[in-house]
């Protein structure tokens, strides 16, 4: 068993490594694609409001296997070849901005409409009201929420495994299908997402002391 550890730590923090490239990749992906979603969920435009609800409605209401599935095995029929490392963080991109979307509305519709009403009065274009105003305060209210949504995709990730992404779950099934120690393999597989995500736990924690530290 020992040896079989020693043996699985090499390939296990590779894809380790790999797991945390897609999941900040994606994050990255979902915060700018849910920043636009959240306010196009506010917006006075019901075409764009609605445009904004349903790409919200859909992602968040399929799993997130099958649209992995669609944009790996489904694509390639309309002539579209994704290699798995592209359609596995296109598509955690795209169902995690669906939920960052969300988030943002929240953090937004927290604001006290007071606010935007000041600004518009003083001049501020509506654009400027929710850049200078209304995003500044809305994102400092949900960085908990952001950092839980990291968390969530992080160990989400796992799923890209099936798409053949040699991520830490996969890289955990390589070796087992050399050892068969599938037992102890899952358990250190585990182990190590959960010290990533504990990791990641504790700069959340540390971000949201700082952001009320400078209230």
């Amino acid at each position: 068993m020992y040896e079989a550890f020693i043996e699985a730590v090499p390939f296990l923090l590779k894809g380790s490594l790999m797991t945390v490239k897609i999941t900040t990749i994606a994050v990255g992906m979902g915060i700018i694609l849910g920043v636009i979603l959240g306010l196009g969920r506010v917006s006075r435009n019901q075409i764009i409001a609605g445009f904004a609800k349903s790409y919200i409605e859909v992602f968040r209401g399929t799993p997130l296997l099958i649209q992995l599935f669609i944009l790996y095995y489904g694509l390639p029929s309309l002539g579209i070849n994704l290699t798995p490392y592209i359609a596995a963080v296109i598509g955690l991109g795209l169902n995690s901005g669906a939920y960052v979307g969300e988030i943002v509305r929240g953090g937004i519709e927290s604001i006290d409409k007071g606010q935007m009403e000041a600004a518009r009065s003083v001049g501020m274009s509506y654009t400027q009201s929710m850049r200078y105003i209304i995003l500044p305060q809305a994102f400092k209210s949900i960085i908990p929420a952001l950092g839980n949504e990291f968390i969530a995709l992080l160990k989400d990730s796992s799923l890209v495994s099936v798409i053949a992404v040699k991520d830490l779950t996969r890289q955990g099934r390589l070796i087992i299908s050399r050892t068969y120690q599938s037992f102890f393999i899952f358990l250190t597989v585990a182990a190590f997402y959960f010290i990533m995500v504990f990791i990641m736990t504790r700069f959340v924690n540390y971000a949201e002391r700082k952001l009320k530290t400078s209230d």
